[in-house]
């Protein structure tokens, strides 16, 4: 009988004074004090720093916060796709044939291990997200600034979050193959508000 190995992989990317940010955004700033016993550090971000999840809220202006967003929707089984071929405009063809079978997909693009602010960042376009929501998905998460292109105008958010498909923003699937795996997506519990900065990981287990 063989032995059941896991792996952890933290696709998450480190959230520090040097992160990148979309344009506009807080960028984090950190002071640490030390009260002589002990450090203590003081934090400024925005609810979408770093890799971070968007609750319904945050376009819709109403239903789930990110303290009620369903938990379900961030833990379970999950697939990673590879669609740096798409090149920036991730099309419902990009995806045809691919999504079947998965509630949860993460998307590997270009923007993978950058860390500078670019206006024409990968994304999803309209029919992507409406292939996204028709096939019942719970998430979905891209590694770059935002699910939708900087020139928008909500209808790719709205689509997700109005059907219950929760949003991941901001991982770091550099190295990450393609494949099925295990996903836990935890936002801290923040009362009332549109996102926040997460902590994900993919397991994988095999023999």
């Amino acid at each position: 009988m063989g032995c059941l190995i896991v792996r952890i992989h933290d696709v998450t990317r480190v959230l520090s004074e040097s992160s990148v940010a979309y344009a506009g955004d807080v960028v984090p700033q950190f002071r640490q004090v030390d009260a002589g016993v002990y450090l203590i550090s003081e934090l400024r971000m925005s609810s979408h720093s770093g890799t971070h999840i968007d609750a319904p809220v945050h376009y819709l202006k109403r239903g789930d916060t990110i303290d009620t967003v369903p938990l379900p929707n961030l833990i379970g089984k999950c697939r990673v796709l590879d669609v740096t071929c798409a090149g920036n405009q991730i099309t419902a063809e990009a995806l045809q044939g691919r999504i079947e079978g998965s509630q949860r997909i993460l998307l590997r693009t270009a923007f993978s291990g950058k860390d500078r602010f670019i206006e024409d960042y990968p994304c999803l376009t309209l029919d992507a997200a409406q292939l996204m929501t028709a096939s019942g998905m719970l998430c979905v998460g891209i590694d770059s600034l935002s699910i939708e292109s900087f020139h928008c105008d909500g209808s790719v958010h709205r689509e997700l979050l109005r059907r219950g498909c929760i949003v991941i923003e901001l991982l770091d699937l550099s190295g990450i193959p393609e494949g099925d795996y295990e996903m836990v997506a935890l936002p801290l519990r923040l009362a009332g508000l549109d996102g926040s900065p997460a902590r994900v990981v993919l397991i994988e287990t095999g023999e």
